[in-house]
């Protein structure tokens, strides 16, 4: 019991005292379902929910994950965590996994816009049509709320900034139209049958234990990986675009308040960053300095198709609704993310 302690004591270490104070209450002894549990955001949204005392099914198909998280979890708490090897899409185990959840966050998705580009109809069967199904599971068990996470991609190349979810998507991916239309599955299914929904859309997470080994990597895993191994940087176009990236620590935030939040939620769309911009040159500058690799100059590749110009989340509807104030900056992040690269390059 003391090493599970221990272990939970450090992944909340990331979360403010005052958060973590208010939101154990709530889910102590509360059953939990995490679709794509086994990923990046979802293996640090269940190490928070483990850590606050939840209990925790995870359903995952492991097509983007590994195992070995989840395999320690299970070391530790095999009284709080249940793991279906399954797909959302499979409605078998995704009914298993479903069974007494009270609270249903659904990250499992295609998250590439690239990988969209090149497979449309896999991203909208998972995305889309995986969503409808998650919402049918939940309405099935009586869950209170499905929390969905939405993406930034929605808004498209916006003029104004910060931007607000009162803009009307335009979505510029096959990936993005699929996240846009499982925010509207959300609505619908609050205004049909009642059920209690909210959509995060996250701006650009980033941190420990994000994937870095393939061509769809996120920026900041793909910087620190060539950087480390004394590579300059891969930029796909002049570098000018701009991001709000944003520590995992802020999305895991976010998504524990909106399924704790008590103000009545009905497919509400909430922006979720650190309410930053900073453009890729100067991420690549920064990761740099922290990395002390000099010299390594960026490389400029031909720009992406469907990638967009420039995100700056407006956090107001979020703060307002859930509570949420970022409590991670873009360079306390950096720097906590790249100890991580740098501590796993030597492991």
């Amino acid at each position: 019991m003391g090493r599970q302690a221990q272990y939970h004591s450090n992944q909340m270490l990331r979360l403010p005292a005052q958060a973590v104070q208010r939101l154990r209450p709530f889910y102590e002894g509360r059953a939990c379902l995490v679709t794509g549990g086994a990923g990046f955001i979802g293996g640090h949204l269940t190490d928070a929910l483990l850590g606050l005392g939840a209990s925790v099914c995870v359903i995952d198909d492991l097509s983007n994950a590994t195992p070995a998280h989840l395999g320690e979890l299970l070391d530790l708490d095999p009284d709080r965590l249940r793991v279906v090897h399954a797909s959302i899409l499979d409605p078998s185990g995704l009914a298993d996994a479903a069974e007494g959840a009270d609270r249903v966050f659904h990250l499992a998705a295609v998250g590439s816009v690239q990988r969209s580009i090149e497979a449309p109809e896999r991203t909208w069967q998972v995305n889309a049509t995986g969503t409808l199904r998650v919402l049918e599971a939940a309405r099935a068990v009586g869950a209170g709320r499905v929390v969905f996470a939405a993406s930034s991609s929605a808004y498209g190349d916006v003029q104004q900034f910060p931007t607000p979810e009162t803009l009307r998507p335009s979505p510029r991916s096959p990936y993005a139209a699929s996240k846009v239309a499982a925010e509207q599955l959300l609505a619908a299914w609050s205004r049909t049958y009642g059920l209690s929904t909210v959509a995060l859309r996250y701006f650009n997470i980033f941190g420990p234990r994000q994937r870095a080994d393939s061509e769809y990597a996120a920026v900041v895993a793909a910087f620190a990986t060539r950087l480390l191994a004394g590579e300059r940087p891969r930029i796909y176009g002049d570098g000018n675009q701009s991001r709000d990236f944003t520590h995992v620590s802020n999305a895991v935030l976010a998504t524990l308040l909106a399924g704790a939040s008590t103000v009545p939620l009905a497919g509400e769309v909430c922006n979720v960053a650190a309410g930053e911009r900073t453009s890729v040159n100067e991420l690549a500058r920064i990761m740099a300095r922290v990395l002390d690799a000099h010299g390594l100059e960026p490389i400029h590749d031909e720009r992406r198709p469907g990638d967009v110009l420039h995100s700056h989340a407006d956090l107001t509807r979020t703060r307002e609704l859930l509570g949420y104030t970022p409590c991670t900056t873009v360079e306390q992040g950096l720097a906590d993310t790249l100890a991580w690269y740098r501590s796993a390059q030597h492991a």
